[in-house]
């Protein structure tokens, strides 16, 4: 089996994760999580939606397309982007052509999806510049949640867990995360901007925790495993999202009992291993980095403006383990459609898990070029059908 481009990792771990998922990974479960912050708003901060207001109805929009296709009529338009097409027609295309059965699950996405979907009550996070994103009690709640969702998922070891996000702004909160674990990130840290919007990310960033009474460089206690706890969680209630939570929640239960977990996604995946990292006990971490992956885009992993390679070696060395992550092989640069190659120019570059389920097509045999080329033809329908 040719293995995909490692980013980071042991190579014999890599070798056995990628080998695990081609083996099993047809009957991987997963999981679309969506959830709101109103950091989204903030002028300047993304592109997962031309304006603030479009950019309220992008998850919904993304989930009805991910279960529906693109050339139904759909209850929620794609909201207008500055280049390119959603990321959720690259995950479309993979969970067809794999018979995968995606759970989506609202978390308090700001318009929910007209579709069949799992909803936990609550709001969207509140903007992490004012260091009370989320309340406490909520942060509790999600984190049991995922953690006994997680236990009743390793029951059946052998089925692989993809996770996979959309959450608009969720990589400035992936950096306020960060930060406040104590990782300088700043300049590391990807978006959908097509160049990332850094001064505006450290602002709000040092604003949020700055309220919150954290500090701005970070810092994570070395002492008992509850202090740490206690600190992790008033970072997420701090400047966090409710999909960290229990992201990290899951996969922190379901990897270090050996469910093989793929983190579909770049940045925001990356604050989601390093929250379970920092919510495992020492003798645990191990086994949660020899079963987690992430799994990105060629573009979010070759972006000019941020460096997901050393995102993963500063949370390496601060829990002592060998993060593993992959880039999958898609390209855009022969398709026909323009809005397609635009990811080759630097726009949209990952989302509602594309880069791991792109991963997930490869490791299953099939190759970059005929997704490629299923994704120009779904581009056009969706289009066609946009038009209608």
């Amino acid at each position: 089996m040719a293995l995909p481009r490692r980013l980071s990792g042991d190579p014999q771990r890599a070798e056995a994760w990628c080998a695990q998922l081609a083996a099993t990974g047809g009957s991987a479960r997963v999981l679309l999580l969506l959830a709101g912050t109103d950091t989204a708003a903030v002028s300047g901060i993304s592109a997962a939606g031309a304006t603030p207001e479009s950019r309220r109805w992008t998850a919904a929009a993304d989930a009805e397309l991910l279960l529906l296709g693109p050339a139904a009529q759909r209850p929620h338009a794609l909201p207008p982007l500055p280049a390119g097409v959603t990321p959720a027609l690259i995950a479309q295309v993979v969970v067809a052509q794999l018979g995968l059965d995606p759970l989506v699950v609202d978390l308090g996405a700001p318009v929910a999806p007209a579709i069949p979907h799992l909803r936990l009550v609550g709001d969207p996070a509140r903007c992490l510049s004012g260091g009370q994103a989320l309340e406490p009690q909520r942060v509790e709640r999600l984190l049991a949640l995922g953690r006994r969702w997680g236990a009743h998922l390793a029951r059946q070891p052998a089925r692989p867990l993809l996770l996979a996000e959309c959450v608009p702004g969720g990589t400035t909160t992936a950096q306020a995360v960060l930060t406040g674990l104590g990782l300088p990130v700043q300049g590391l840290v990807s978006g959908s901007l097509r160049t990332p919007a850094h001064a505006l990310k450290a602002e709000l960033v040092a604003r949020g925790l700055a309220a919150a009474g954290l500090p701005s460089a970070g810092c994570l206690p070395q002492g008992q495993l509850s202090e740490r706890r206690a600190h992790v969680l008033s970072v997420l209630a701090a400047v966090g999202d409710p999909m960290q939570v229990l992201a990290a929640a899951l996969a922190l239960e379901a990897g270090h009992r050996g469910v093989p977990v793929l983190l579909a996604g770049g940045s925001q995946m990356a604050a989601v291993l390093a929250l379970a990292l920092a919510l495992a006990a020492p003798e645990q971490r191990p086994r949660l980095a020899a079963s987690v992956a992430i799994g990105t885009t060629a573009w979010v992993a070759g972006e000019a403006g941020s460096d997901l390679v050393a995102l993963l070696e500063r949370i390496g060395r601060q829990w002592s383990v060998e993060p593993l992550a992959f880039a999958a092989g898609l390209r855009f640069g022969d398709c026909a459609r323009a809005e397609l190659r635009d990811y080759e120019r630097g726009y949209v570059k990952e989302g509602v898990g594309a880069g791991g389920l792109a991963l997930l097509w490869e490791l299953l045999g099939r190759s970059p070029q005929d997704l490629a080329a299923a994704c120009d033809r779904a581009c056009s329908e969706l289009l066609q059908a946009d038009r209608a």
